[in-house]
């Protein structure tokens, strides 16, 4: 008995591997080597390459393509249409030894049609705009939009947009309090108190990223 969902219009070749609970429906395709978690849903018309790592509980919507040297994270969400690349100079026929990687860090989310450049980090909990073009790397909890990306603002865990508070703090409708270190550097504080759960309880702690 398969151990993970696989649509009887997908195709999963032999050698890749996919983790308990994950959901595979129509017309995807993953290569061997692939390496999928738990509990990721992945969706129509999308397509894996042998040398990507998936972490668990990952969304990628439909008509996305994730090429070799890609780095997903737990907890990614990736809107559909969003565009990741692996070679900064590409020419037909031309094979490199080994692809530019790209880290998507954990529970970060990219929006519908974004392009992703390769070699760079998307942070952890950072949130890209829909059709957003990433030419540098995204810092932890910045929303980024427009091409070339900026940031335009920051979010928390929960999604939501952070509001300025005291001094150098940020806070959020949820209840959590960060702290702006510097122009480009926000951390979730310690001392964070919900008002209410998380959705998932996949999604409390404070030392959140890696």
């Amino acid at each position: 008995m398969s151990i993970f969902f696989n649509h009887e219009q997908a195709v999963v070749e032999e050698g890749a591997r996919v983790g308990q609970g994950s959901r595979i429906w129509a017309f995807a395709h993953i290569l061997q080597g692939a390496v999928i978690g738990r509990e990721c849903n992945i969706c129509d018309h999308t397509f894996i390459e042998g040398g990507v790592r998936v972490g668990d509980r990952v969304t990628i919507k439909c008509g996305v393509s994730l090429w070799s040297g890609l780095i997903v994270e737990d907890d990614v969400f990736i809107g559909p249409g969003a565009v990741f690349t692996n070679d900064l100079r590409p020419r037909s026929r031309k094979y490199p030894v080994r692809y530019i990687q790209t880290l998507l860090k954990k529970g970060c989310s990219i929006g519908a049609n974004s392009t992703i450049l390769p070699g760079l980090a998307v942070g952890c909990w950072a949130m890209v705009g829909a059709g957003a073009v990433v030419t540098r790397n995204v810092p932890d909890f910045a929303l980024v939009m427009g091409n070339p990306a900026r940031v335009t603002g920051w979010v928390c865990v929960c999604g939501d947009k952070l509001k300025a508070g005291s001094a150098n703090s940020l806070v959020c409708t949820c209840g959590k309090l960060y702290e702006q270190l510097a122009a480009d550097q926000v951390r979730l504080c310690k001392r964070s108190t919900a008002r209410h759960k998380p959705e998932s309880s996949k999604l409390t702690g404070v030392d959140i990223c890696k």
